[in-house]
């Protein structure tokens, strides 16, 4: 099964900025859709970013819309997630998560197969 792992959590300050990454362990990511999902404790977890398998397309939450970016580096086989403009609210567990893509299959983020451990972001002065 393929297996993710995510990177980049910390913590900063409102405003600051982090750069998460999703690599695969003896994968590509090729055929993948990637996601970002974030989860804090006792709530659901919600859809951050998506990104197509050949990363033509892209979509965000609206809470994160012009201060986030998703991101394919086919070279590095890694899926970036650029957060800027952090904010207390953004305080989560971050998982990378990923969708083989085959006939058949919707290019998009609503049903993933592989899911990462999470990475911690914290946002606090």
């Amino acid at each position: 099964q393929l297996q993710l792992v995510e990177s980049g959590g910390g913590l900063v300050q409102p405003g600051g900025s982090l750069r998460l990454a999703c690599s695969p362990k003896g994968f590509t990511l090729d055929y993948y859709t990637i996601g970002w999902f974030r989860q804090v404790s006792g709530k659901e977890r919600e859809e951050v970013s998506c990104i197509s398998s050949s990363g033509g397309h892209t979509n965000y939450a609206d809470s994160v819309k012009g201060r986030f970016t998703i991101s394919r580096d086919d070279a590095k086989n890694t899926v970036y997630l650029q957060m800027n403009s952090l904010k207390p609210e953004d305080t989560a567990v971050y998982y990378c998560a990923g969708k083989r893509i085959v006939p058949g299959r919707s290019d998009d983020c609503y049903v993933m197969d592989y899911w990462g451990k999470g990475t911690l972001v914290t946002v606090s002065p």
